[in-house]
């Protein structure tokens, strides 16, 4: 190919793109014959290259936010659970700010925290493509009954969790107080799935400092998988999850 070992080391680990003609001619060097596969490829590459909605704000986003954003993006199913906060996808505008600015570090700029608001508000057109993702998300009581905002936010948040609930690829269920203790309390976690089958699960795992990935090494997958299962066993179902969405709403 007659590139330099920077260029290939760059492709390789996704720094650049490649182009159109650089990929035919790879797939040329790797015997990759199939008319179907090539030009799969091909759109992948000019798809690619494509500027992305987050370039933007590159500056302002960690590198593992980053890459969580871009695999909720890819996601067919998107299991979630938290026991402090509504997840980012679920939150209104007057939800996401009022989060977003408590929980910013002190002196953190003003536009870096309005462009953490508009990153969160950004990711929610996800749910509103034409094929959105399965999203099931269990979320502990406590997240309904934490104050967040002004009244208005809260009414507001209420409503759109019960439109949210409302859609069919959309699931919410709610564990109450009554469940007692259980083994969610400890940390939120998302699992991601994808729509092909030779791209294995994602376990997502974030705190206030860090945030870590995990591929099933040891097997961390299938403990959450479990526990995201007992979880849902003890949570309202999704009815009764909407039931209680109602009275919070108009009590």
């Amino acid at each position: 190919m007659d590139w330099s070992l920077s260029k290939v080391i760059r492709i390789e680990t996704g720094a650049v793109g490649i182009s159109t003609n650089d990929l035919r001619a790879l797939l040329n060097l790797y015997a990759v014959h199939d008319a179907d596969r090539t030009e799969e490829l091909i759109e992948l590459a000019r798809a690619s290259r494509q500027t992305s909605w987050l370039s933007r704000y590159r500056a302002d986003i960690k590198p593992q936010y980053l890459q969580y954003i871009e695999y909720e993006e890819a996601a067919s199913v998107l299991r979630m659970y938290d026991p402090l906060l509504l997840p980012g996808l679920l939150q209104t505008e007057g939800y996401a700010a009022a989060a977003v600015r408590t929980l910013a570090d002190p002196g953190t700029p003003a536009e870096v925290i309005q462009n953490r608001i508009d990153i969160r508000l950004t990711r929610q057109r996800l749910l509103e493509q034409v094929t959105p993702p399965a999203l099931i998300c269990v979320l502990d009581e406590s997240v309904i009954s934490r104050v967040v905002g002004e009244r208005e936010v809260a009414q507001d948040q209420l409503a759109r969790l019960i439109e949210l609930a409302s859609r069919p690829n959309i699931t919410i269920q709610i564990v109450p107080f009554t469940a007692g203790l259980h083994r969610g309390l400890l940390e939120p976690f998302i699992i991601l799935e994808f729509p092909d089958p030779e791209d294995g699960d994602v376990l997502y795992l974030e705190s206030s400092r860090d945030a870590i990935f995990s591929h099933d090494e040891a097997g961390e997958i299938t403990a959450y998988r479990e526990v995201f299962k007992q979880l849902r066993g003890i949570s309202f179902s999704p009815a009764d999850t909407l039931d209680y969405l109602q009275i919070a709403r108009t009590g």
